[in-house]
């Protein structure tokens, strides 16, 4: 329990006081700023709405005239807000999140190139480093053939990641599998982002326009 300051009351942990309406930035984990259940599928129009809404009550203008003590607790509130909601909305965000309230990072072995995509990565190096040699028409095509590619590769690992989310509300399945596949794929997402990025520069670096990135609708929801 935590004591709000302006009505003194004693409630549960919680960003906005249910008694009076002030703000109470405790130490909260983002699911708990936002109000919603801490699971790892969000639906994207509640977690919009707990934002908007909660950033309303919190707003630093409406605490303007109070004390000091409650000018910083909208401040701190806010910044905690906004924090949580950037977390939670992105995919991937969220996820590595979830690894962190669970005790878990991506350890150095997940940071190592997944095996099944060694090959790829050594492949866009050296499409890259033909493009910049030779920017030539057939170069091109190559090059933005395997950004294509990688897109799909990409879009997959996001839809991966989705359903690897929905399996966590499964009783029966192993939490260690779960979270081993999670890392799994938030590796091979990162490698996947990092080989795309590279594709862009190598196209822009030669005078070209890589094609509009296209975001998957996959927010793991």
């Amino acid at each position: 329990m935590i004591k709000c300051l302006s009505c003194a009351a004693q409630i549960a942990p919680q960003l906005v006081c249910p008694r009076c309406g002030a703000p109470l930035p405790h130490d909260l984990d983002c699911f708990a700023a936002l109000g919603i259940p801490r699971n790892l599928t969000i639906d994207p129009e509640q977690l919009e709405t707990a934002y908007h809404e909660l950033s309303r009550k919190v707003h630093p203008d409406r605490f303007a005239t109070k004390s000091a003590a409650l000018r910083d607790s909208s401040l701190r509130a806010t910044a905690l807000l906004t924090r949580a909601y950037r977390t939670l909305r992105d995919p991937v965000g969220r996820g590595l999140y979830w690894l962190e309230l669970n005790g878990h990072k991506l350890s150095a072995n997940n940071n190592r190139v997944p095996p099944d995509l060694a090959e790829l990565v050594f492949e866009v190096q050296e499409q890259l480093e033909e493009l910049s040699r030779d920017p030539s028409c057939e170069s091109r095509r190559g090059i933005e053939s395997r950004r294509l590619a990688l897109q799909s590769a990409l879009n997959d690992a996001n839809a991966r990641l989705a359903e690897n989310f929905g399996k966590w509300n499964v009783a029966q399945l192993s939490r260690k599998a779960l979270t081993d596949e999670l890392k799994s794929t938030l590796s091979r997402i990162a490698y996947l982002r990092t080989l795309i990025r590279d594709v862009d520069r190598g196209l822009e670096e030669t005078g070209l326009s890589p094609e509009p990135r296209r975001s998957p609708n996959s927010d793991g929801s």
